[in-house]
């Protein structure tokens, strides 16, 4: 529709007749008599020009929260767990071996093959449950909780990486290289662990900060690139992954440096006890201090983002990097800082595998594909310090439950992998699941509509 303001830039410069009906309505010279009556019915019934759109009740305060929950993005992440769940169902049912035999005499008795598949589903996700959040076959709840701890330790490190890899996506970069930094971390920290003799509390303070500094210094080198000569930080980390696994692979294999004196096994000492993280419920369960350093890292995060000078920084920069520049922010600096910090919170999750979880020694393998999963929890959180921390606990139930279903229900371990890749395919495609889920798009907005009598008689 044409300018309603300039009628003479819409008016064609063919014959008037060639007039289409969005020009006849807004030109004072196509309405008709019986429309301009209409018009003037209508602004009176309303109260007179002006008052049409005043009539109009603005939507509650419950309608408006209601549309912003959603098309917001928490929405649809629980939205993509739901699906990635109902879809582990079907897996479920169909590699179940009960259910395949009720498949082959499913038209003579149905029921059979529609009993089997709820008990095979209902029993693997009940095994979950209990693997990861609280087991009713315990005879203490000290012994029920257990699986929630053993959750809250798998999600430790997933929580520190996810919390590096959304950072760094806030400033715009991807930092895909969460398992050299990891390594890097670990190898630093558990040198100190095991290397070292300092009283208790001080000796595992500065393999902390040793590791964290390492991951740090290790991801800066890809921020440095990026900020002096346009690498590319993708490239630069992948690369970074394949160095630091074959230098710390190495290092495992050379007396005197990590490999444990008198073996020939790529494995480190075990760390000394004045190092290691203490446990938080005592030594019956695996839950360490690691927990609470990610807590306090999820709030230094928040901080950082949301209320320091540094990380407006940051999100102007993310938004629009050229923006940023000419507002007199040094972009340059941001990415190294912002790689600095993300490789920090990723030398966290290496750390507290080698003075929390793996305590013993450690190997090249000691990431445990965390620094990739890390990437699939900050994509779960958007990017946001509690939505990754949230992110973060649902992954470690996953890895927590996953080997219970495997135990008790028979489910391959693979499925859970399964579930996993398809929460991030659903996250990563919003419009499909507002389409499953008949959502409105936020995106879309509606056009108010024009009021045609004030038009015609301001005109």
């Amino acid at each position: 529709m044409s300018d309603p303001q300039n009628p003479e830039a819409a008016r064609p410069t063919g014959a008037p007749g060639d007039l289409d009906a969005d020009v006849a309505i807004e030109e004072p010279d196509a309405v008709s008599p019986e429309q301009q009556a209409a018009a003037d019915d209508a602004q009176t019934t309303a109260g007179g020009p002006g008052t049409a759109a005043a009539d109009v009740p603005p939507p509650s305060r419950w309608h408006t929260m209601l549309h912003q929950i959603a098309t917001g993005n928490a929405i649809i992440s629980v939205l993509a767990v739901v699906l990635a769940l109902l879809v582990g169902a079907i897996m479920i049912a169909f590699t179940d071996e009960r259910v395949q035999e009720t498949a082959g005499y499913f038209f003579a008795r149905p029921t059979d093959m529609l009993r089997a598949i709820w008990d095979s589903v209902a029993g693997a996700y009940t095994a979950l449950f209990q693997g990861a959040i609280y087991n009713f076959r315990r005879d203490t709840f000290l012994a029920g909780i257990r699986p929630l701890t053993e959750t809250l330790t798998f999600a430790t490190p997933l929580i520190a990486g996810g919390l590096g890899v959304a950072l760094a996506f806030r400033v715009g970069m991807f930092n895909i290289g969460g398992r050299g930094q990891m390594l890097i971390a670990a190898s630093v920290a558990g040198w100190i662990g095991f290397g070292f003799d300092l009283p208790w509390g001080l000796h595992m303070l500065v393999a902390l900060i040793g590791g964290l500094v390492g991951g740090a210094l290790w991801a800066g080198i890809a921020g440095l690139l990026k900020a002096r000569t346009g690498a590319h930080e993708v490239i630069v980390t992948i690369m970074l992954n394949y160095v630091a696994f074959y230098l710390v692979s190495w290092m495992l294999r050379t007396p005197g440096l990590l490999q444990a004196p008198g073996s020939s096994n790529p494995k480190t000492p075990a760390m000394k006890d004045t190092a290691i993280f203490p446990a938080l419920l005592g030594p019956q369960f695996n839950l360490h201090f690691g927990f609470v350093l990610v807590v306090i890292a999820t709030v230094v995060v928040w901080w950082i983002l949301s209320r320091s000078s540094l990380g407006f920084r940051f999100r102007a920069v993310g938004e629009n990097p050229n923006a940023a520049r000419v507002a007199g922010i040094n972009v340059r600096n941001m990415y190294v800082y912002a790689m600095l910090i993300s490789g920090a919170l990723l030398g966290l999750a290496g750390v507290s595998q080698v003075l929390g979880t793996v305590t013993t020694g450690f190997t090249a393998g000691i990431d445990a594909g965390i620094g990739f999963d890390a990437i699939t929890v900050a994509l779960l959180g958007r990017s946001t310090p509690w939505g990754t921390f949230i992110a973060g606990l649902l992954f470690g139930a996953f890895k927590a439950g996953g080997f219970s279903m495997q135990a008790a229900e028979g489910v391959p371990i693979e499925i859970v992998l399964v579930v996993q890749s398809l929460i991030v395919l659903f996250i990563a495609a919003p419009p499909l699941v507002r389409t499953i889920f008949r959502l409105p798009d936020p995106a879309s907005r509606r056009r108010a509509v024009p009021n045609v009598s004030q038009e015609v008689n301001v005109k």
